[in-house]
């Protein structure tokens, strides 16, 4: 797939179903970590790393007085190895790293993905209750003649 042509969207990963499911998940997150006034620092990119080793997808936060405009930001953050940008809205931006051990979105090889067991739910026991309304309510049979 060709390279965005629109410099504003060149730190996008490709477009594709991965993508379609990142910003799907990431719709209901929090920003996790924020770019301040001093920009995009070491001390913002540890944090970085070390969120996504923790959650693999979460958001960034740009603030207002950040020096570089957001694009500027998604471009660094998208030029750490191995991390993409998914989405950039507004100032919050969507960012992505494939955990090592266990990914939730991309499937890792086959030979490391354990077997699904579907746990059953455990049955709620009814307590035994007798319809005192119907019980009192019914009418006696009429004997027949």
């Amino acid at each position: 797939m060709p390279a965005p042509t629109n410099p504003k969207k060149q730190s996008l990963m490709p477009s594709g179903a991965l993508r379609k499911t990142l910003r799907a998940a990431g719709h209901h997150l929090s920003p996790i970590v924020q770019v301040g006034k001093e920009g995009v620092t070491p001390a913002v990119v540890a944090q970085l790393d070390e969120a996504l080793l923790a959650h693999e997808l979460l958001k960034v936060k740009i603030g207002g007085e950040a020096p570089e405009d957001r694009f500027e930001v998604a471009a660094a953050l998208a030029a750490l190895p191995r991390t993409f940008v998914a989405q950039v809205i507004g100032r919050i931006v969507l960012v992505y790293r494939k955990h090592p051990q266990q990914p939730r979105f991309e499937a890792g090889p086959p030979e490391l993905k354990a077997p699904a067991v579907k746990a059953r739910p455990a049955k709620r026991r009814q307590p035994n209750r007798v319809p005192l309304k119907r019980k009192l309510l019914k009418k006696p049979a009429r004997p027949r003649d």
